[in-house]
């Protein structure tokens, strides 16, 4: 709401923005090609994404799974949940689910409501509605010490602040004076320091980041997870969010370019991690030829695997251990572990 308010929130766009900007145009153009031409190997990265989309922002949150309950999960087909984390994270795969389903929908109240409401479908009482009781954002310390980080909108205000968010979002999308992606990047800060539920506003903020994008056409999300990028870099996540409120809640000038240049880089990075995929299940030669290329000039620092199959559709794990085994007594990667569950470094 309030980074619509401001004079010059949103503008002039500094010249680091406006680079990020092109990049991801150009690579979003270049994104629609593959839709028509590479269905199965979409389809294999669609899923990787959803698996790493709900297993990260999840554990942002601090609530994890044991990784082999994941799959049922996920699929719905875990029966009865062992704990509250797992419900949690049932919900969040059916919010995920239902956004995917279709970027029509148009964004309203009731859509934000109804997301938080399936995130806590599988728990009593806490989803669907707006905070009834004020909260704070804290920090948590190692000794066990906590520090206030911001004092959101109060529970009275919530509900106007909320309708005013949603009707400047979509006035702003529409009358295209502003770049989509900057719109989004301010719409979510304000959902993050108006912090409207009792609980499960990152997830939330996240869930719709996916979303808007996703209507406006950057539907890279869908097959790289943007929640695991933001998982990766976890601190600069918050450091960026924490920059881009100072004076928000004040109704001062608040400064939202570090909020737009951290989330602007994780979508540049999502593209390039985009290409590097479809590159790896499209190249030329051998499939021990695509393994090493992916694990050499594509494959995060450390990874599984389960990482290579996905990346690399259509390669045995025989094959896969094979180069493998080849690089590392070539001293180009190294592992933790044995097996299926080792963690692979490059060196």
């Amino acid at each position: 709401m309030r980074s619509f308010q401001g004079r010059d929130t949103l503008d002039p766009v500094p010249g680091r923005v406006v680079n990020l900007l092109q990049r991801i145009d150009r690579a979003a153009g270049a994104e629609a090609s593959y839709a028509d031409q590479l269905p199965r190997l979409l389809e294999s990265l669609r899923e990787r994404a959803r698996v790493e989309s709900v297993t990260a922002s999840n554990a942002i949150e601090g609530v994890v799974v044991d990784d082999a309950r994941v799959p049922r999960l996920i699929s719905g087909r875990a029966g009865r949940f062992r704990d509250r984390s797992e419900a949690e994270f049932a919900g969040y795969s059916a919010a995920l689910d239902y956004l995917n389903e279709s970027d029509s929908r148009e964004l309203n109240i009731g859509l934000i409501l109804h997301i938080h409401r399936l995130m806590y479908s599988f728990t009593e009482g806490r989803g669907g509605q707006f905070k009834t009781e004020d909260n704070l954002v804290v920090d948590r310390h190692p000794d066990g010490t906590r520090t206030v980080r911001f004092e959101p909108v109060s529970a009275s205000k919530t509900p106007f602040f909320m309708t005013e968010l949603v009707a400047r979002t979509v006035q702003a999308m529409d009358r295209r004076e502003h770049h989509p992606l900057i719109v989004i990047a301010a719409s979510v800060l304000d959902l993050s320091c108006i912090h409207p539920f009792s609980d499960g506003n990152g997830r939330v903020a996240r869930l719709l980041t996916n979303y808007l994008l996703g209507r406006a056409g950057y539907r890279v999300a869908l097959y790289v997870s943007l929640e695991q990028l933001i998982f990766e870099t976890k601190d600069g996540y918050y450091a960026a969010l924490a920059a881009s409120t100072d004076n928000w809640f004040d109704g001062g000038q608040h400064e939202i370019w570090p909020w737009c240049i951290y989330l602007f880089d994780r979508l540049d990075e999502a593209y390039a991690r985009f290409g590097a995929r479809t590159s790896a299940g499209t190249s030329g030669g051998s499939k021990q030829d695509r393994v090493r290329d992916y694990i050499l000039l594509h494959s995060p620092k450390s990874f599984s695997i389960a990482d290579v199959r996905r990346a690399v559709p259509g390669v045995s794990d025989n094959t896969i251990r094979l180069v493998l085994a080849t690089l590392k007594d070539a001293s180009e990667i190294s592992n933790d572990g044995t097996g299926r569950t080792a963690t692979w470094h490059r060196n």
